[in-house]
């Protein structure tokens, strides 16, 4: 008996398969090899084709299916986790009007402000948990007011997991978590927000049926089944972003535990218990998989846009063609902490939230060019990625989340023992690594949603920690020195 996992991220789409019985993975793989094209038409734009997800999504089952040399029959339930914030918008006949909007596209931004200054602070914080900000509901509203022959023609505006799942099954359904990061759902009067709706002038038919979060969501249907070589009646049982998705893979469920990651964006992702926000909205606050009205359970999202996008970009930029990341690390690791006094700002992919929207660009301080080389520029990109880390974490501390553990899989920038180090240094806490990742518990959310599993304990229970890594006590004062040095810059460069 096997679980499905899927992980529609913006560089690839990954398919995993599980066995039920013993918690293993046993085939893996994503397509494509090569990282996703990300359109931008205009500065600050960020768009994909859904049919670029889906055919990668093809040949990551086959792969997975063939690795395994698996009865389709054998495979029980479908899970799927996906890039957050994201706008797809079908036709009544489920057919793409347009490319998507994704989360690091930062053309909405005005949208959400002047939505924020008309509902008003109060009720957007107390009602939605946050801003509309550079949000779904906000994506809409620009296609509404700059395409409006687009918008005429909607159907069902989707996120990205929920046009996977309409593939999939045929039916076009959504999840409250879901409703949440898009700024659409009212967690005071738990529904949908009609102030927001009937401010952006939206038709509430925009919004598909609401489904759990864990259950039944739909079947695979003939086209879908043939079409990838799977079992019709397969149930999809389970559907998360890709950060809660995170948090799950970690069996971070609770308050006061943390997950995080760090791929082409960087997330610290902690749980509350009670209902709190930011009151500038920089840190985002959004239904947890676990949430109901019975039980509070609030995921507080601190989202860095340029994270591994900028080491990518310093490998292809800086580094020699047949620099590995292995070899930039190595290099990066021949320069004292603080690199000689080079600072990178690492805010060069669209709008930061905990900038409060602004989008001030990635830039270089410090450089002397008698002393420094590219060596300096690895060891300052990742120091950089990681005190934008601690910069947003100390507006988490501020609303009541305490980051003594932090949980993360053992993938993207966690694979650097330097930015492991530099991370554990400046925060003083605890890192523990896990071999998981989003498509492994995706296949596991399938099986709790499928009821094969009894709770998340139980499903988690082969969850393997590999590595923990605890602050160096000598270098904390280094860490500290050098993070104030960027902290000061990136004051001075938001002026």
């Amino acid at each position: 008996m096997y679980l499905l996992g899927y992980d529609i991220g913006s560089s690839s789409v990954k398919a995993s398969l599980v066995d039920a019985q013993s918690g293993l993975c046993v085939a893996s793989d994503f397509f494509p090899k090569q990282e996703m094209e990300i359109i931008a038409v205009k500065s600050g734009w960020a768009e994909q084709n859904p049919e670029q997800w889906w055919e990668n999504l093809k040949l990551a089952t086959e792969s997975v299916l063939k690795q395994s040399n698996i009865d389709a029959s054998d495979i029980k339930a479908i899970g799927i986790s996906y890039q957050m914030h994201g706008l797809v918008v079908v036709d009544k006949n489920q057919k793409v009007l347009r490319p998507a909007i994704i989360w690091c596209d930062s053309r909405a931004v005005p949208y959400g402000e002047k939505a924020f200054e008309t509902l008003g602070k109060e009720y957007c914080l107390s009602h939605l948990l946050n801003s509309p900000g550079n949000f779904t509901a906000s994506k809409l509203a620009w296609i509404k007011a700059n395409e409006p022959e687009v918008f005429e023609k909607i159907d069902k505006i989707m996120l990205p997991g929920d046009y996977i799942a309409m593939k999939l099954t045929g039916n076009s359904c959504t999840t409250i978590s879901g409703l949440s990061e898009g700024i659409f759902w009212d967690f005071k009067n738990e529904t949908i927000s009609k102030e927001l709706m009937e401010y952006y002038g939206f038709d509430q038919s925009l919004i598909a049926s609401i489904v759990p979060t864990f259950g039944l969501q739909g079947e695979m249907n003939a086209e879908a089944a043939a079409t990838l070589g799977l079992k019709i009646g397969t149930p999809v049982t389970y559907r998360a972003g890709d950060q809660p998705n995170n948090a799950l893979s970690l069996n971070v469920l609770n308050p006061g535990e943390i997950a995080s990651t760090a791929g082409t964006s960087g997330v610290v992702y902690g749980i509350n218990g009670h209902v709190n926000y930011d009151p500038l909205s920089r840190v985002n606050t959004f239904a947890h998989v676990n949430h109901d009205k019975a039980n509070t359970r609030l995921g507080v999202l601190l989202c860095i846009n340029g994270t591994g996008i900028l080491n990518s970009w310093i490998k292809r930029n800086i580094a020699s063609a047949d620099t590995s990341y292995t070899d930039m690390n190595n290099l990066a690791s021949q320069v004292k902490i603080g690199a000689d006094g080079v600072s990178i700002i690492p805010f060069g992919n669209g709008a930061e939230r905990i900038l409060q929207n602004r989008e001030i660009s990635a830039s270089v301080h410090g450089i002397n060019y008698n002393i420094h080389d590219k060596r300096h520029l690895m060891r300052a990109a990742q120091e950089g990625i990681v005190f934008s880390f601690k910069y947003g974490m100390e507006i988490m501390e501020s609303i009541g989340i305490d980051i003594h553990t932090i949980k993360a899989g053992h993938a993207n920038m966690f694979l650097s023992p330097l930015f492991r180090n530099t991370l554990s240094g400046i925060t003083q806490a605890t890192i523990e690594l896990y071999d998981t990742d989003g498509s492994v518990g995706a296949a596991k959310g399938a099986g709790i949603g499928a009821g094969i599993y009894k709770n998340a304990e139980e499903a988690f229970a082969s969850l393997k920690k590999i590595e923990v890594i605890e602050p160096e006590i000598k270098n904390i004062s280094a860490y500290q020195g050098a993070y104030n040095l960027w902290k000061k810059r990136l004051e001075e460069s938001m002026k």
